[in-house]
């Protein structure tokens, strides 16, 4: 894997691609998870915790909520083209995107793959802009959930 050095802006620019990376370490959710997570944010919708009520209803089964498949990106999101080096620590700056484009169903094995999109010069460091896939295993054509991330480096 290469290492650019967060300030090299011409060289981080030169790592922006279309091709997305190998794709990172897997995630079983399981409805244990699931229910922890409904406990922790309140959202106890039939569709994430009522087994039976969700097997006879759209998804076949209990999905995982949206929310909780995205906060997963520190677990899933190992992998990349380069190794971004020499910042003193990258905050979490927002998005430019977030698509839930299809369920994670209880049971089923996640795992993710990203993209540098772009890099912008920032008064306080360097503003890194990554698309990350994350897809149910099996089904590579569709991802569950799209995000396009924003990471500050800092010096």
């Amino acid at each position: 894997m290469t290492e650019i050095a967060f300030d090299d802006l011409d060289a981080l620019r030169g790592a922006i691609t279309e091709e997305w990376s190998e794709w990172g370490p897997e995630y079983e959710m399981t409805q244990e998870k699931v229910n922890q997570f409904a406990e922790l944010t309140g959202d106890h919708q039939w569709i994430h915790v009522d087994v039976e009520r969700a097997t006879a209803g759209p998804f076949g089964g209990p999905i995982a909520h949206g929310f909780f498949t995205l906060s997963l990106l520190p677990t899933l999101n190992r992998t990349g083209h380069v190794k971004i080096t020499g910042q003193a620590n990258v905050v979490n700056y927002g998005a430019d995107g977030l698509r839930l484009l299809a369920p994670v169903p209880v049971g089923s094995t996640l795992h993710a793959r990203n993209r540098i999109t772009e890099i912008r010069e920032h008064k306080k460091g360097t503003l890194v802009a990554t698309r990350v896939a994350i897809h149910v295993k099996g089904n590579d054509d569709v991802p569950a959930v799209l995000y396009d991330a924003l990471s500050l480096y800092q010096g």
